[in-house]
């Protein structure tokens, strides 16, 4: 009996061609550059602060900044969702909690810098001023909830939790954000400044509107293969048994939305190691 012949996914050879492009995305050297350059508003806060360039009130234009960065560094995580789906390069994926850890760092700055040069690190006195003053209270309730998001954000707390049980924790970011925009809010309230708080709330409320719209499920198709096949090489082909995921990509695959699967197997020739000469050549 004659095997069937599958058909390619529809607009498969489209996806193919616009998997072929990531290749720098792709690339080593990508993590580290990033990494650099999420440090370096840091930098710039630290050689300021070390050249005693912080104008006339040195404790409260480091505490702004700090704060300031935070929102920032949010709203690029929050970006990297949508733009994979418009872009169709699931490969951004692999910035996306990176970006998110950064946003944990500089929010944690914002209270250390509030904390010591404020308070003088007088725990009574820093207890004292968070109840009473509520957009302290809430900003310090957005750091508490993000500890554990950034503490379980590694794959091992993945899998000792489960993809499930792990993401309705990580659900708690909706929280985050509003009570990070609250924080903000009432913060600006005291010299009536309401502008830069509406443009925050305005980019995220459509980050979020456009990172839990449903993507297509050839695309995340599309994802969940370029995703596992630049982790894991050349095996990638139809009929060949699938290696052992290695760490980031058991991330990545658990993290991403299930993808629906139809009774007959889909064409995966388009997504094949052909598609990508140059992992082909790292391989």
């Amino acid at each position: 009996m004659k095997s069937a012949v599958l058909k390619p996914l529809p607009g498969a050879a489209a996806s193919s061609s616009a998997l072929r492009k990531p290749l720098l995305l792709l690339h080593p050297a990508t993590k580290p550059a990033l990494f650099v350059l999420c440090l370096l508003p840091f930098a710039w806060l630290f050689h300021v602060a070390w050249s005693d360039a912080l104008g006339a009130n040195p404790a409260e234009a480091l505490i702004r900044a700090t704060g300031d960065w935070t929102p920032r560094f949010l709203c690029l995580t929050l970006t990297v969702s949508p733009l994979r789906a418009w872009t169709h390069q699931p490969a951004l994926l692999r910035f996306r909690r990176m970006l998110g850890l950064f946003t944990f760092f500089y929010v944690c700055l914002h209270f250390l810098s509030y904390a010591w040069l404020d308070m003088g690190f007088e725990l009574g006195d820093i207890l004292n001023d968070i109840a009473k003053r509520p957009f302290i209270l809430v900003g310090t309730s957005g750091l508490l909830l993000m500890a554990p998001l950034a503490a379980t954000s590694f794959n091992r707390a993945i899998k000792w939790m489960g993809a499930k049980r792990w993401q309705a924790l990580h659900r708690a970011v909706y929280a985050v954000v509003l009570l990070g925009l609250l924080h903000f809010f009432w913060m600006r309230s005291a010299k009536n400044n309401f502008a830069e708080v509406a443009v925050y709330a305005v980019v995220i409320a459509v980050l979020l509107g456009l990172a839990t719209a449903p993507a297509s499920s050839e695309f995340e198709l599309a994802a969940t293969l370029v995703i596992a096949w630049a982790c894991d090489g050349h095996h990638a082909v139809q009929g060949a048994p699938p290696p052992p995921a290695s760490s980031h990509c058991r991330g990545a695959a658990q993290s991403s939305p299930p993808v629906a699967t139809a009774h007959v197997r889909p064409d995966l020739r388009p997504y094949a190691p052909t598609a990508f000469p140059h992992a082909a050549g790292r391989a």
